[in-house]
């Protein structure tokens, strides 16, 4: 439901209830709203609705129309008898040669390239974000597409029959380009190795082809902005993307503990202590558990002394704070996108 229609929001029509008692649902409501059931998932929908804590004023419902309609140009183009091959190129010839869709190579970790709304304007992406929209429009040609959450680099695949063999074609969103399983594998190689997954310990490469669930898309696309935002030293959006984060994986005891983290970083100490408290129950047996802790406990401190601001002793200021305990700041890599 776009937000302007919810009960109580602004432009909102019927009645509002006695005295008027409804408030407005704010975006992260919205957002809520959305992932609530996986059943039915609107993944573009909540795709776009990721932008709405830096973009406050964005008409989901607007971008969602300008998708349909780029959809709608395409589908006028491709005949009603063509096969899904066909289809497939009709689509790869408008998505990335005539509208001019590809992977931002000069500010790739700028947040912009995983708003849906600004990746329309500027045409220029992250793979995920360049796969969602591409994804989208194959759906409404007719295809069947997935994404893949590929170690490192997201990818997209269509079940694109054979003559009466049925099969599957494996398309990078940032370039183009269709992978085969040469290529695949030797992509995966560094992961395998980085990850002791060789030799006898061999993971197949179909294992790592399976389709995402939107969910799980989602997910990747929120932890890619709280990488960018963390390495930024931006307390207050990588809070705001935690708090979304929190409300699409809620059982994920490690979404608490990066929201606590970033809770710390802003002061917000009540929070912060249930969130860190909640992490510390639900892991007794985290590796970074005497970090967070040590956390935990300064924060405890401040609140007892009264403390004004983040709380915690100096060598917990609010940049180290935003950076995790320092187990987890060496264990952090740029997102995988």
């Amino acid at each position: 439901m776009p937000l302007s229609n919810w009960p109580g929001s602004p432009g909102a029509s019927g009645p509002q209830g006695p005295g008027d008692a409804w408030t407005a649902p704010t975006s992260l409501d919205y957002f809520e709203s959305l992932v609530a059931e996986d059943a039915g998932l609107p993944l573009t929908e909540a795709a776009v609705a990721i932008a709405m804590d830096d973009h406050p004023g964005l008409d989901v419902q607007s971008v969602l129309a300008r998708i349909d309609a780029l959809a709608c140009t395409l589908k006028g183009r491709i005949p009603a008898d063509s096969v899904p091959l066909q289809r497939l190129r009709w689509l790869n010839r408008f998505f990335f040669h005539e509208m001019g869709f590809a992977g931002n190579v000069n500010d790739y970790y700028d947040p912009d390239n995983s708003y849906l709304h600004r990746v329309l304007e500027t045409r220029r992406g992250i793979p995920i974000s360049l796969a969602v929209l591409y994804i989208e429009l194959a759906n409404q040609i007719g295809l069947q597409a997935r994404g893949i959450s590929f170690p490192g680099h997201f990818l997209v695949k269509m079940r694109i029959p054979n003559g009466d063999q049925p099969g599957e074609v494996v398309i990078d969103p940032f370039t183009g380009r269709s992978l085969d399983r040469s290529e695949l594998d030797d992509w995966l190689r560094p992961y395998r190795q980085q990850q002791g997954l060789v030799g006898d310990e061999e993971v197949p490469l179909g294992l790592f082809l399976q389709a995402a669930t939107s969910r799980s898309v989602l997910a990747r696309m929120l932890r890619n902005l709280k990488e960018v935002h963390r390495s930024a030293g931006s307390a207050a959006r990588l809070h705001g993307v935690c708090e979304r984060l929190v409300r699409l994986m809620p059982d994920v005891p490690a979404e608490r503990r990066d929201r606590g983290l970033a809770a710390m970083a802003l002061g917000l100490q009540s929070q912060a202590l249930q969130d860190l408290g909640h992490y510390l129950l639900a892991e007794p047996e985290a590796a970074d558990r005497a970090e967070v802790e040590r956390c935990a406990a300064s924060l405890s401190a401040g609140a007892a002394g009264g403390a004004a601001g983040p709380a915690g002793p100096a060598a917990l200021t609010p940049a180290a704070t935003l950076a995790g305990p320092p187990r987890m700041r060496a264990r952090a890599q740029r997102p995988r996108h």
